[in-house]
């Protein structure tokens, strides 16, 4: 992925957005800029128009006299450096002095109109005053016409319009660099958060704990949240690693002893003895395999298993079914009792292991004779399943080991549990793993007459349930 800058980015939208508004700026201070420059011209070309009225009167012989006071025409040539035309008409439109050409502005509700046009060729702008001058008898209407070129009111404009351009071009060029100034600031703690993990080493998942403002830390909560999956996963292979190391290595010993007594057996006998005792040794190799298996699918949801509510009864009863063939191998007398149904929270196939190590190592350590019961007893705010034997148990520091879920140690004790079939400590600290996943615990404790062993997990009811 091609990396983009930030800074440029941020700098790019700010020049357009300015831009875009400055534009809407310009045109309307364009605008406003004409309209108050077109009503200061308005208001002097009516003057001017009003000073000329004041200076008409009538001779003697009853007509208009016109005396023009160019001081009210200097007024307009001093103020707006533009060229100026005026004409006055009698009655009925008769031309009396002026600008012949001059197109008087069309009369209007108003004393006084206003209007735009050419003239020589120039544009101009023209007010056209209408008055009478009484004779005492009557009243002689007339109008006065005064226009001037708005050849200096669009430089006006113009210059207006640049000056507020140059002010927008400053001010843009300014917030450009506070954003890039701002922005470098800003992005200090990415920077800082980045030299953090660059200079950890690869083992090191430890969760980041560097100050960062609040807009950054959810990314470092994600990056915790990436290395806490990550620590799961590695720690998940480590655990498969060192047991499948540990557990695998005794039976394929045991394997390559008995082949070895094999090609060296002087009888029939002794082949078949060491024959036999390999055959032992593989199959505990193979329920070793299935149960490192297990401990993977275990560790693979470590991360999170989605719970469900699932008829603990019907779990129960069937996997105590599938294990009565084996139970009447070893000469044990599996049974079941609890209701009809107890719903709780859980995972089917993970529920399935679990009673299944759990009903496993009680037939295989129980002895022969023994009895084993899978129980299961449905309480107002939880369900309980139950897995009792009156063989030898176990000794309170195994349990204590199981109760931790302390794999490592049940493994490398000094003197750990073993047996042809791997031991309780394996198969239950697996069991209490996937009680965890449950978030609940295994419990280990002597049966009810007070030998054996019973393995009880308190699951959760459904929110549904309850």
């Amino acid at each position: 992925m091609t990396a983009y800058s930030l800074r440029r980015r941020l700098l790019v939208w700010l020049f357009l957005a300015t831009a875009l508004i400055g534009l809407v700026a310009l045109a309307d201070t364009r605008a406003e800029a004409l309209r108050t420059a077109q009503g200061v011209s308005d208001r002097v070309l009516y003057g001017s128009a009003l000073a000329i009225a004041e200076r008409i009167t009538v001779d003697a012989g009853g007509g208009l006299e016109v005396d023009i006071p160019y001081s009210s025409l200097e007024m307009l040539t001093s103020t707006a450096q533009d060229k100026v035309f005026y004409r006055v008409d009698g009655p009925i439109g008769r031309f009396l002095t002026g600008y012949d050409d001059l197109t008087p502005a069309p009369s209007g509700p108003e004393a006084v109109s206003f209007a735009d046009g050419t003239y020589r060729g120039t544009p101009i702008r023209s007010a056209t005053l209408r008055r009478e001058v009484s004779t005492g008898a009557q009243s002689i209407a007339f109008s006065v016409t005064v226009a001037e070129q708005t050849l200096a009111r669009g430089a006006l404009a113009r210059a207006i319009l640049l000056r507020s351009a140059v002010r927008l071009a400053v001010l843009i060029a300014g917030v450009a660099g506070i954003v890039w100034l701002a922005v470098t600031l800003a992005l200090r703690p990415l920077d800082r958060l980045g030299a953090i993990i660059a200079e950890r080493s690869p083992a090191d998942l430890r969760p980041v704990t560097a100050d960062v403002p609040q807009e950054v830390s959810a990314l470092v909560g994600a990056i915790n949240s990436f290395m806490a999956q990550l620590d799961t996963a590695l720690a998940a292979l480590r655990n498969f690693t060192g047991n499948a190391s540990h557990q695998l290595r005794t039976p394929l010993a045991v394997v390559r002893t008995q082949l070895a007594l094999m090609d060296r057996g002087e009888t029939a006998r002794d082949r078949e003895t060491a024959s036999r005792r390999a055959q032992t040794a593989l199959e505990r190799a193979e329920r070793v395999l299935a149960q490192l298996l297990v401990l993977a699918r275990v560790d693979a949801a470590a991360g999170g298993v989605a719970l469900q509510p699932v008829n603990i009864v019907a779990v129960a009863k069937d996997l105590t079914a599938e294990m009565v063939p084996f139970a009447l191998e070893r000469e044990v007398d599996l049974g079941f009792e609890g209701p009809d149904a107890a719903p709780a929270l859980a995972e089917p196939v993970l529920l399935a292991e679990l009673l299944k190590n759990l009903v496993g190592n009680a037939i295989a350590h129980a002895g022969h004779g023994a009895v084993v019961t899978v129980r299961v007893t449905a309480h107002p705010d939880h369900v309980v399943l139950e897995v009792e034997d009156n063989g030898p148990g176990l000794s309170p520091r195994q349990i204590a080991l199981v109760q931790h879920r302390k794999r490592g140690a049940l493994l490398h004790a000094p003197n750990p549990v073993k047996d042809q079939d791997a031991g309780y400590g394996f198969g239950l600290a697996i069991t209490a793993e996937i009680a965890a996943l449950f978030r609940t615990d295994l419990r280990l404790g002597p049966g009810r007459d007070g030998c054996g062993l019973l393995a009880s997990v308190r699951f959760h009811l459904a929110p549904d349930a309850v």
